[in-house]
């Protein structure tokens, strides 16, 4: 009897030496980022505050890459008109969500105090957009898609 006692008193002590089984580690996505900011003169500006919003007609959109920079980057080229000539052209981008998405919104400000003539003014804008760590990007204008690019 005393040799069962001393068996499963070793059984006891050998068995709390043995690690629990652990779970594997599941690999977890890693979010999109800008590595640098664009080259944007169309920026949204502290001076912005208490400027009407006005609305631009867009009329062409293309995407380009520059394979002559390193790493090579993508050009947002954007023809279009304003409502009148006071209008200032604004380009906001927006840093990408979790699904790769790069929102850009295109819109015309004024000065609600200045007299303007309602006569179309024309714009032709180029944006070139920063780099992006690796992944696969779509460009999306106004709520629209553009199109994609993949950064290495």
């Amino acid at each position: 009897m005393k040799f069962r006692y001393l068996i499963l008193i070793a059984v006891f002590l050998l068995t709390g030496c043995v690690a629990a089984p652990t779970a594997e580690p599941t690999p977890t996505a890693v979010l999109p980022y800008r590595i640098t900011p664009e080259d944007n003169p169309y920026a949204p500006k502290t001076g912005d505050i208490g400027m009407t919003i006005g609305g631009v007609t867009l009329t062409s959109i293309s995407l380009s890459e520059r394979f002559d920079l390193t790493p090579s980057r993508v050009v947002v080229r954007l023809l279009g008109s304003m409502p009148s000539v006071c209008n200032e052209l604004r380009v906001e981008v927006n840093l990408p969500d979790a699904q790769g998405r790069i929102f850009m919104d295109v819109y015309s400000l004024i000065n609600k105090d200045m007299d303007c003539d309602n006569v179309f003014q024309q714009f032709e804008a180029t944006i070139l957009l920063g780099t992006y760590s690796s992944g696969r990007y779509t460009i999306w204008i106004n709520e629209g898609l553009i199109g994609d690019f993949v950064a290495y």
